[in-house]
């Protein structure tokens, strides 16, 4: 989803831990206060959004967004940036944490830096970004809703339950796997994340016609009936889009989260399926929803899936809740921009007497990462 302001739950004041921002803002963005000294770490972020954060001390330095590492333009202002941060800074790290996807142009670089390199996955360094705001130390559990994010079984993330503390991260639950036709591709193309969910539900039949306005919706039929180029995904970004391509918004968009944006502008009313999801074994299930919507206008359907998400998230955080006796809930990844979900889910897992964190002065999405991965990786060099 494209990054915007966080809106409403600003609790900065409160919860946070922001010390202020800096007048350099060629350089530094953001400058957090940490609740303890860590050893001088950089953390380099992610591929989307990239920032670069120097944490010593109680300190943390996040840069600004670079971009994408898509471009050459990018890949030096973030070389410029992790050359610059510590001159600037005057502190010299003794590691570097990364990303766990060995492909990122940001984890090769650090690979090469000739300092101790500290992998954190992509969810973890999330929920880690909303601790080090809220000058947090764990354990808390985390909501994290992206995109993606490489798993440590090199399987696709992105819609996870984590419980996060100052040694690591433990998988509590994660959204039900859906195929992804044609891998990445489906993330510009919501129909074929429709067209996943069709076959999910025994209705591979009805592809081609419920698409046919898509050439090539036959084909997408096929690779799901036999499993060819389908990795399967726990996705929410995803699984919003899917939403979108049943719902016929924006079955081709221009840019990832497009389609999603203009469902949640949609939104009137939101509604609540009480059958619209199943949790077993900490798997989230939202497929009685997504079978509700194949026979939906496009409003009501926004209505339905915004509403009965937000109460199925409550349900899902209010059981790990109970479970580990942890109050404290993260809100982190991209899907967090959406503000219905946000703002619903807060005001939820309140009246519930549970603690919403969400990013104030942090972005909920990957700019956030490099925050995450810092803080991490110190908490984890203070315990060896």
């Amino acid at each position: 989803m494209a990054e915007r302001p966080a809106g409403r739950h600003h609790r900065g004041a409160e919860q946070g831990q922001l010390a202020g921002v800096c007048m350099r803002q060629d350089l530094i963005a953001l400058e957090f206060d940490l609740p303890r000294d860590v050893p001088p770490v950089l953390g380099v972020g992610a591929f989307l959004k990239n920032t670069v954060c120097l944490a010593s001390g109680k300190k943390a330095f996040v840069s600004h967004d670079v971009g994408n590492l898509d471009t050459v333009e990018a890949v030096y202002r973030f070389e410029e940036l992790v050359s610059g941060i510590g001159r600037h800074t005057g502190v010299e790290p003794v590691a570097v944490a990364h990303d766990l996807h060995p492909d990122f142009h940001s984890s090769r670089y650090a690979q090469g830096m000739g300092l101790k390199t500290i992998a954190v996955q992509h969810h973890h360094a999330h929920v880690a970004a909303i601790m080090a705001e809220h000058g947090l130390e764990g354990p808390v559990l985390g909501l994290s809703l992206d995109g993606f994010g490489l798993g440590p079984d090199n399987a696709s993330w992105g819609g996870e339950l984590l419980r996060v503390d100052a040694l690591g991260y433990e998988r509590l639950g994660h959204l039900a796997l859906l195929m992804q036709p044609g891998g990445d591709a489906a993330a510009r193309q919501p129909w074929r994340m429709g067209a996943a969910v069709l076959h999910a539900l025994d209705r591979n039949d009805e592809i081609s016609q419920k698409f046919a306005e898509i050439d090539g919706s036959g084909v997408i039929a096929a690779m799901l009936q036999r499993g060819v180029n389908c990795p399967a995904t726990s996705s929410a970004g995803r699984l919003f889009d899917a939403a979108c391509g049943l719902l016929g918004v924006k079955l081709v968009a221009e840019f990832e989260g497009e389609a999603p944006m203009l469902l949640e502008r949609m939104v009137r009313q939101p509604q609540i399926q009480p059958d619209g999801w199943r949790i077993q074994d900490g798997v989230l299930d939202l497929l009685p929803l997504m079978d509700s919507l194949t026979r939906m206008e496009p409003e009501a359907g926004a209505d339905l899936f915004h509403g009965t998400l937000v109460a199925a998230l409550t349900d899902w955080a209010e059981r790990a809740a109970h479970e580990s006796g942890i109050t404290d809930i993260a809100f982190c990844g991209g899907c967090f921009l959406n503000a219905v979900v946000r703002e619903g889910l807060a005001d939820a897992l309140e009246r519930k007497g549970l603690t919403p964190r969400l990013a104030n002065a942090i972005t909920p999405g990957d700019g956030a990462i490099s925050l995450g991965q810092a803080w991490a990786a110190g908490l984890l060099l203070n315990g060896e």
